[in-house]
């Protein structure tokens, strides 16, 4: 009786210490990461945002429950170098990124640099892009090469082909890829959003078991526009509205398949733009709303861009978040989330996850950069301010853009002087106050000479002593 006693109390110890383990286990569960990234955003193009024109209710409920960013910036007003700096945590010209790569580039991106997909694959995640990647086109340059288990997409800008309205015989055939394999001479893009949004639910679907990071980089709403036949004329606002429209349901679809895996609880999602609207563009381009100019400048409709972050395990519903935060800041992130060990490269971005759950109100960034074409530093974010150092930017004036798929030409203007704006009282940028605030001009002109030494500035003839190179074919 003793010896029946005996194994049933130590039967009832080890059961309840297994309960707590796989309780503790459980906690420790990696969470998923879903990074959905659209080409060309403008800031006010989702409801949640501020668009009238625009119905967007799933990402609305995401932003709901759980933090929409209004003050977040993409970290170059242009797709390869803004993409280059998410996936490195880097700014794109420290590591050797500038503008948009071409087909048959003899550039991409360098093996030595570590991607948030290398990263995550060696903390055991399963891995996946679907959409476009702008990275190099070579192959090894191709995202099976860094980090991502799979592929299914384009290789760059989805103009870059026959049907360009301006320059048709400069770009060859686009090819549709799945893995490393071309697999179709794309002629008409009206199912892409589609059959990526498929892509993702499959991926979800087989790999509810693994940690996964799953990147879908949506081309649209690139020109040029595409909507599939479900949601061609479908807003009765315009094909931009339809395509806007469309990205939304595919965020429907990818929410109810975490949802039916049991992974809504575990898994962050993240949603937002690598740069501003192409304004000249017209009405197949987004909106910057009350902020100025657009893609390919440093102003604030050119890399202020919306972003939404969503998971309930630790971001509470209805969070508003203004501090200044930019693409460099994922990878240290999600390094921090997942326990992922970071390269031994220098990085800029900083983990921002304290902020996005409330728990700290401090800003890990001093100040921010926004370097432009190769390496010009046109501005500097630093608090409320922000500081533009002369450059040359280019503008429509005014003007609007066609409505035809076809863009008009831009202006280009001299900015001749150092001006300085308040945001938080002048977000749309139109009062400069440099000659009132000597002292704030000041600091920003030392943590501009900084960053120069670091990473240089060709507006200064400056040569960085902590850049990287590119990577090249041999």
């Amino acid at each position: 009786m003793r010896v029946f006693k005996k194994t049933v109390i130590t039967f009832t110890i080890t059961l309840f210490f297994g309960f707590i383990s796989c309780d503790l286990s459980n906690d420790k569960t990696p969470p998923n990461i879903i990074f959905v990234l659209t080409d060309d955003l403008g800031f006010n193009d989702l409801s949640s945002y501020g668009s009238t024109i625009i119905n967007t209710p799933n990402l609305d409920k995401l932003a709901n429950q759980g933090a929409l960013l209004n003050s977040y910036y993409s970290t170059q007003a242009v797709c390869s170098a803004s993409r280059a700096s998410i996936l490195t945590g880097s700014y794109s010209n420290r590591i050797g990124f500038s503008g948009a790569l071409g087909p048959n580039s003899k550039t991409g991106i360098n093996p030595n640099e570590l991607l948030l997909s290398e990263m995550l694959k060696e903390s055991g995640y399963k891995t996946a892009i679907y959409g476009k990647w702008h990275l190099g086109d070579n192959e090894k340059f191709l995202p099976t090469r860094h980090g991502f288990d799979d592929f299914y997409g384009i290789l760059y800008s989805n103009d870059m082909w026959p049907y360009h309205p301006e320059r048709p015989d400069s770009y060859p055939d686009l090819m549709l890829y799945e893995n490393e394999n071309p697999i179709e001479v794309l002629t008409d893009q009206s199912n892409l959003t589609m059959d990526i949004t498929s892509k993702s639910v499959k991926f979800i679907n087989e790999n509810k078991e693994n940690p996964f990071f799953l990147y879908i980089a949506h081309p649209q709403p690139h020109v040029p526009l595409f909507a599939s036949s479900k949601f061609n004329g479908r807003s009765e606002n315009g094909l931009y509205a339809d395509v806007i429209e469309e990205i939304d349901y595919s965020i429907e679809k990818v929410m109810e398949a975490l949802k039916e895996n049991n992974l809504d609880e575990n898994t962050i999602v993240v949603f937002t733009s690598d740069n501003g609207p192409w304004l000249s563009y017209g009405e197949h381009a987004g909106s910057t709303g009350i902020y100025k100019e657009g893609k390919g400048t440093t102003w604030e409709g050119g890399q202020r861009v919306p972003a939404i972050v969503w998971y309930p395990k630790e971001i509470k519903p209805n969070t508003v978040i203004s501090t200044p935060l930019m693409g460099i800041d994922w990878l240290p992130t999600f390094a921090s989330v997942t326990d992922s060990k970071l390269s031994e490269n220098k990085i800029d971005g900083k983990n921002i996850w304290g902020i996005l759950t409330n728990e700290s109100e401090e800003n890990p960034h001093e100040a921010l950069f926004f370097y432009y074409h190769t390496n010009s530093l046109h501005g500097v974010r630093y608090g409320d301010w922000k500081m533009y150092f002369p450059h040359r930017y280019r503008t429509l004036n005014g003007r609007n853009g066609r409505n035809d798929g076809n863009p008009i030409k831009y202006e280009y203007v001299d900015l001749n002087e150092i001006e300085l704006y308040n945001l938080s009282k002048d977000p749309s940028e139109t009062k400069n106050v440099y000659s009132e605030y000597p002292d704030i001009v000041k600091e920003i002109k030392n943590l501009a000479n900084i960053k120069r030494t670091e990473i240089g500035d060709d507006l200064k003839n400056i040569s960085g002593t902590e850049n990287r190179p590119v990577g090249v074919i041999n």
